[in-house]
This record gives C-alpha cells, structure tokens and sequence, in this order.
C-alpha cells in the first residue's frame, strides 16, 4: 500500500488547468519540514488533485503560506532539464485538509487556466 501522510506550507498559489483530454488537475508545491536546528530540512512535494475536486471551491483556498495535511499516492518522477537528471516527489492526493484558524481562511478568486496545449504527460515542472 504507498500512503504517504505529510503536513507543510504551500510555496505558490495553486494552479487548475485543463488536459487536452478535458480531465481537470489543480497542481501546487508543499514545503515539508524535517529534522530540528541545524539538521533542519526541507523538502518539495508537488501534489495534484484532480476531477471534481480541482473543480469545486476548494482551490480558492490553496495560496501561499496555507498550513495543509494531505494524504495520498507518493511517486517519484525522474525528468531531465538542461541535460541534467532531476527527481520530484510527487502526490496524488487523496485527502487534504487546511490547518490554521477559520478565520484565517478566505477563499482567493482564482482565474481558470484554459489552455488546450496542456498534456497529461507534461505535469513535472
């Protein structure tokens, strides 16, 4: 079973697009903390939610700086990028849940990407 359960900070506001295949994915970036003092590090975690989900409000609420707890399918994408090999973490999320005070939450309007040269295959930024 591949669950991976982390708690972090967005780094961007969240980004809905539409595939060429008309499926609907809104993408974002979690910064996960570890280790304490000067062991401290942080590691990346581009996370993806897709369908209804990516449709419906709750991409309003996904900016920069928002606590979240996610849950989902952990994967780890090799691309190449100036001829160099990168890795990305990568998750396909299952659950989400935004951390922090009611108050603190204001859904943002969010324009919605429509272009039609956006491919599946492309999603590793």
């Amino acid at each position: 079973m591949n669950i991976f359960n982390f708690t972090g900070n967005l780094g961007n506001d969240s980004d809905t697009r539409h595939t060429t295949s008309g499926k609907v994915v809104c993408s974002f970036s979690v910064a996960v903390k570890s280790g304490y003092g000067e062991r401290e590090s942080t590691n990346w975690v581009r996370c993806f939610l897709w369908g209804k989900r990516a449709e419906g409000k709750l991409p309003g609420y996904l900016i920069k700086g928002q606590q979240v707890a996610i849950s989902g399918e952990l994967s780890n994408r090799e691309y190449e990028n100036d001829g160099v090999k990168r890795y990305s973490l990568e998750v396909n999320v299952n659950t989400l849940d935004l951390i922090g005070k009611a108050g603190e939450q204001k859904p943002q309007p969010k324009a919605q990407n429509t272009r039609d040269d956006f491919v599946d295959d492309n999603i590793p930024f």
